[in-house]
């Protein structure tokens, strides 16, 4: 959305919760081949999931290129 990767923090944020229920989002995420990263590495996470497929881009009318 915002061109790059969200940190952490960025996602406690955004979804009002704590730093192990986001660990865990990223580790399920991971787990079920929906985002890759990079352990140790900031803002490595890569969806791998394409745009056309995630129907929330469209319904927030995001620029997809």
């Amino acid at each position: 959305m915002f061109r790059r990767p969200p940190a952490r923090a960025d996602m406690q944020r955004h979804f009002q919760v704590t730093p192990p229920s986001v660990h865990q989002m990223i580790v399920t995420l991971e787990r079920n081949g929906l985002i890759r990263r990079q352990p140790g590495v900031a803002r490595s996470i890569q969806i791998l999931v394409a745009p056309k497929d995630l129907p929330i881009v469209n319904w927030l009318g995001i620029d997809q290129s």
